[in-house]
């Protein structure tokens, strides 16, 4: 038996889907942030909506303030003439830098923190690919390249400069650990959804951590002009189950 709905139905669960759905993709004309994928990048949204709305309480009063000068002649000595006033308006701006100041020094010591992780994978920048290696798994060392899918080559629902063709895997739940580096010029590793941006300098060896909580596909890209194809070389991180990564892991042991 068929059922078919109709088109106020069909809107309605566009609008349901859109809602319970995990933006983890850049939009067109996007002006927020990307989904929270990580406790880190949950934490950075938070602070920015805090610093928003004291943002739109400082507007507010001051055009009010502007307003009744403007209007108001009698407002004048006040604002002008005034030792309270000059008086008021350095300790308030004072007291919000602090009030600021305090979640923003949280938010830096946790996005440095590296505890101890249970998987570390090194991530390696050339121009202009990367390529990951996963070393925690005895001699064999997991290695790939990971190139930018041609425009030519896209499916249906893929997204453009975004693509690429080996996929960088990791486990749910789990303390991850990279390695960062370059191998020719400097490059940066960045994933908005996971609240990851590093530098991958040549010689030295960075490292970044991330935590993800949920299943999904995470998207990235160089961060560091790079040279000419410095905007071909995305990131594709995708979070999968224990047992499917424990899966992949023996099939990529195998193949190796």
């Amino acid at each position: 038996m068929a059922y078919y709905l109709s088109p106020c139905a069909y809107t309605l669960c566009a609008c349901v889907q859109s809602i319970f759905t995990f933006k983890d993709t850049p939009e067109p004309w996007q002006l927020g942030f990307q989904d929270a994928a990580s406790p880190v990048m949950e934490e950075i949204i938070f602070f920015h909506d805090q610093i928003m709305f004291i943002l739109i309480i400082i507007i507010t009063t001051v055009l009010w303030l502007l307003t009744r000068v403007l209007t108001t002649k009698r407002y004048h000595k006040y604002l002008f003439e005034g030792t309270l006033i000059e008086i008021i308006w350095t300790l308030i701006p004072a007291g919000v830098l602090v009030f600021i100041a305090f979640p923003s020094l949280k938010l830096l010591y946790l996005m440095d923190e590296v505890i101890d992780p249970a998987l570390t994978i090194k991530a390696i920048g050339h121009q202009w690919y990367w390529s990951y290696e996963y070393s925690d798994y005895g001699p064999e060392t997991i290695e790939f390249d990971s190139y930018m899918v041609p425009t030519s080559d896209l499916n249906n629902g893929d997204l453009r400069l975004l693509e690429v063709d080996n996929i960088l895997i990791v486990p749910i739940q789990t303390q991850v650990r990279v390695l960062v580096t370059g191998a020719d010029v400097l490059h940066s590793f960045a994933v908005p959804c996971l609240s990851v941006k590093i530098d991958a300098v040549p010689g030295r060896l960075n490292h970044t951590s991330f935590f993800i909580k949920r299943p999904g596909i995470f998207y990235g890209q160089c961060s560091e002009i790079c040279g000419a194809n410095h905007s071909f070389m995305p990131i594709v991180i995708e979070a999968v189950s224990l047992d499917k990564y424990i899966n992949w892991v023996a099939t990529q042991s195998q193949e190796a």
